[in-house]
């Protein structure tokens, strides 16, 4: 397996010092780059990990903060922050923009050669980002079917990948029908793919503290959804052009 480099690197954003994860691909130049974004809960080493096997596989990777370095797992907690933060679409872009500049000031990035891939709160973050017109090469995202502002999304300027448990009864589905519209009338590239039998957060490992209800992980989906995910990327922003 090919070494990688990380380390946490401190910005500011949402009134909050953030605490973002790097991860660096083992050989020298320029590299097409990756956002990670979190579940509402926060960073984790579930999205450490992510940015390190995207690393591995060749791209700059960062996997953003929402909470100013914090892991809210409390459920009342984490919806007390998150919930006013998804009714906000610029809060949601200034925490995204906060972290896309870090991304950018890293010598190792190719700046023209950027995706951003989201689970939950960090999916609409980074939905929020192509609605705000940045030139992502790709967006991926995981159980975040959130729809925007009327007429933002046709500025979305790239592929659009989603993913969404059957079952979610966070997304149901005509929050899947709502999202569906507004891509398909923006003109944007998008897919959806509804993963049979699984729930909220499928792709998130157990945690050992409450959720909220509709949370389940499901091993086998969480595998295809990663896989999906390495797809798009590898589709949209190969290591090599």
């Amino acid at each position: 397996m090919p070494r990688i480099t990380t380390r946490t690197v401190a910005y500011p954003a949402d009134g909050l010092t953030m605490s973002g994860h790097l991860a660096l691909p083992a050989d020298a130049g320029r590299r097409p780059a990756v956002l990670v974004g979190p579940e509402g809960m926060g960073l984790s080493d579930v999205e450490r990990r992510r940015a390190d096997a995207l690393a591995e596989l060749g791209y700059v990777a960062l996997a953003f903060d929402l909470h100013g370095g914090r892991y809210l797992g409390n459920p009342e907690e984490m919806l007390a922050r998150c919930l006013p933060l998804l009714d906000d679409p610029g809060r949601m872009r200034g925490i995204g923009h906060a972290a896309l500049d870090v991304l950018r000031a890293e010598p190792r990035t190719d700046p023209g050669r950027i995706a951003a891939v989201g689970y939950g709160t960090g999916g609409a973050i980074a939905l929020e980002l192509g609605r705000d017109g940045v030139p992502l090469r790709a967006i991926g995202t995981v159980n975040a079917l959130t729809t925007g502002q009327p007429g933002e999304a046709a500025r979305i300027r790239c592929p659009v990948w989603a993913g969404v448990g059957s079952e979610d009864p966070i997304m149901p589905p005509a929050q899947r029908d709502a999202f569906a519209a507004e891509m398909q009338a923006a003109g944007v590239d998008w897919r959806l793919v509804v993963y049979g039998g699984a729930l909220h957060a499928f792709h998130h490992p157990p945690v050992g503290h409450p959720t909220v209800p509709g949370v389940g992980h499901h091993p086998r989906h969480a595998r295809r959804a990663w896989h999906d995910v390495v797809a798009l990327l590898a589709e949209c922003l190969p290591v090599t052009e």
